[in-house]
């Protein structure tokens, strides 16, 4: 957490008076909230933030860009005691060599050719949630997603079927949102005790773990035949030969549900929500998708993210003495962070930054250090690619399947949702099935 500033240190100005009350705004209403103090301080501004404490905000690109080439000796993610929910196995609680030893094991399942082998099981969620949707009237395309991504990673992560299958469903979507969100308030986690939402947590991660291990049981006999990110944890090895624990197994697919089910359905739901107010270009997609072609919604893809991204905010922690990064020396344990939605508002990088227009990226991939819904650096999302791959199939089935109405309707405000900012009414869409 945020060191008292020393006299050595050169950090930038920002808010002062109640820090519990600066606190509660930022938290209230993040996106205004920054800025309103970037339009006030500049490029670079220090705010309190639950969870975090005092935090100094950069947005100039220069600054970004070296915090994140920065190596994990120097700058790593905060430790804001997510392994309170996700178990200190977690990708998000292992730092140094223990996060390295453990992304490698990580990475293989999630990349590659290993993206081939799901994306028929996308396409089969996609179809099946689908065909429940109703022709001619609205409704919000939020829901929808999360239960297509929810079906996504039960059958790509986890593998489960049967009684198992329909547990998890039912469990993990409300139990990740109350952990993740207790993880980041630990005064409250002694609220009304026994009885209480963080012992509530505590049974359901409980019953996690035993569901995972009656997974893993079944798994293992039969891992030859599997393709799913279990099996192939499971069956991977360290460097020096040793398996990961069951334990480790357990935190690692409690992480890849809470990094990946909620923000891939809230992009997926910005999506619909972008393309009906961008005239034609529900037309052009479609007519893509019957030629065949990928290029305008890997574009479009990337837009939306980039003008609505999900995760407002990377952050990181000062691990060197006396940090030079720019125009400020920055202290061991301060955090840093990097507001995604200021940095892909800069005009500087982006042209006419607050239209959404999906052909600035056709045929131009965007910078890693100035596009990043996804982080970047060696803590960039390991599961970036996998959310990509689905979030594209997804519209690709949607828009060969269903005519997608544009609205006139003015945009949707942005509300949070735990780790998420979604769309106020959930993304409306209105859909009439393609002849």
């Amino acid at each position: 957490m945020t060191t008292a500033a020393r006299p050595d240190a050169i950090l930038p100005d920002g808010p002062s008076g109640q820090r519990l009350v600066k606190a509660l705004t930022y938290t209230l209403n993040p996106d205004r909230t920054l800025h309103r103090y970037q339009a006030r301080y500049g490029s670079a501004f220090s705010i309190d933030a639950f969870g975090f404490g005092r935090m100094v905000v950069l947005t100039d690109p220069a600054e970004v860009k070296q915090i994140l080439q920065a190596t994990q000796d120097v700058i790593d993610l905060a430790d804001i005691g997510v392994d309170r929910a996700l178990g200190h196995g977690s990708l998000f609680a292992t730092y140094g060599d223990a996060h390295r030893r453990d992304r490698k094991l990580l990475t293989p399942p999630l990349h590659g050719n290993r993206l081939r082998a799901y994306e028929k099981m996308i396409e089969r969620a996609a179809e099946c949630e689908m065909a429940t949707w109703p022709e001619g009237k609205p409704f919000p395309a939020l829901p929808s997603m999360m239960r297509i991504t929810l079906d996504v990673i039960l059958d790509a992560v986890f593998g489960a079927e049967g009684a198992e299958l329909e547990e998890l469903r039912r469990m993990l979507p409300p139990m990740v949102q109350r952990g993740t969100l207790l993880a980041f308030l630990p005064k409250f986690q002694r609220l009304l005790g026994s009885h209480g939402p963080w012992a509530r947590f505590q049974r359901e991660r409980a019953r996690f773990d035993v569901l995972m291990a009656r997974l893993i049981d079944q798994a293992t006999p039969v891992l030859d035949t599997r393709d799913d990110v279990l099996a192939m944890l499971l069956q991977a090895r360290y460097d020096d030969g040793s398996p990961m624990s069951h334990a480790q197994i357990s935190d690692q697919m409690l992480t890849l549900m809470a990094a990946g089910h909620e923000t891939t359905a809230t992009t997926l739901a910005w999506a619909v929500e972008r393309i009906r107010r961008q005239e034609g270009l529900s037309d052009r997609l479609a007519a893509e998708v019957d030629e065949g072609g990928s290029a305008l919604r890997d574009s479009t893809l990337l837009e939306v993210q980039r003008v609505r991204p999900v995760v407002n905010l990377v952050n990181r922690e000062v691990r060197a003495e006396n940090l030079e990064i720019g125009r400020w020396r920055l202290p061991r344990g301060t955090v840093v962070g990097i507001p995604v939605g200021l940095l892909h508002d800069d005009s500087n990088l982006f042209g006419d930054p607050s239209t959404f227009n999906p052909d600035r990226f056709v045929g131009a991939k965007p910078n890693t250090y100035q596009w990043i819904p996804f982080g970047g650096g060696v803590r960039r999302c390991i599961g970036a690619n996998f959310a990509t791959l689905e979030m594209n199939v997804v519209l690709r089935t949607m828009f060969r399947d269903f005519i997608v109405e544009p609205t006139t309707d003015g945009p949707e405000r942005r509300v949070t949702r735990g780790i998420a900012a979604a769309p106020g009414k959930g993304g409306m869409m209105i859909v009439r099935r393609r002849n």
